[in-house]
């Protein structure tokens, strides 16, 4: 008898510590590896800027910055969070940008990277991807991302969900 009492009541413990930790997601999204955000996936706006609210310290500026120059560029832009990871793209076109938090910088990807002039600088092991890091301290190159995003947005995007 004693036996089933300590399982009844690890069971009743461990159900009120994930109510409990329910409870705490609602109120603040737990930053998994590198600081990026768990958000849940959705569609829009609202679920994008609840990822750059929770982006910790510096990379939260930065994600501002350029959730704002997207919009600015592609005015119309479609946007989704999947996988952890705030998307813009193009209705009837496709995503061609995504960002993600790592511990020492904010990874760009450009979906069909490899078809934009200049090409940005970190390559990917897919050959259509390349990547724009940016580091603490780092002013965005506002100039060039203006440039990335025109054209990416341009051109056919990712369906990737």
């Amino acid at each position: 008898m004693a036996k089933n009492a300590k399982k009844k009541t690890s069971r009743k413990t461990a159900k009120a510590t994930r109510k409990s930790a329910d409870h705490q997601s609602k109120d603040k999204p737990k930053l998994l590896s590198g600081g990026n955000p768990q958000i849940p996936k959705a569609d829009g706006d609202a679920p994008v800027q609840n990822y750059i609210a929770a982006m910790p310290g510096w990379k939260r500026d930065v994600g501002r910055d350029l959730d704002a120059l997207v919009v600015r560029t592609v005015p119309k832009v479609r946007k989704a969070v999947r996988w952890n990871t705030p998307f813009y793209g193009v209705k009837d076109r496709g995503w061609f940008l995504s960002f993600h938090c790592f511990t020492k910088y904010i990874k760009v990807t450009l979906h069909n990277g490899a078809s934009l002039d200049p090409l940005p600088p970190v390559e990917s092991k897919h050959p259509d991807v390349r990547y724009y890091h940016i580091h603490e301290g780092e002013a965005l190159d506002e100039k060039l991302l203006t440039k990335w995003i025109r054209q990416a947005s341009r051109l056919p995007g990712e369906e990737l969900f």
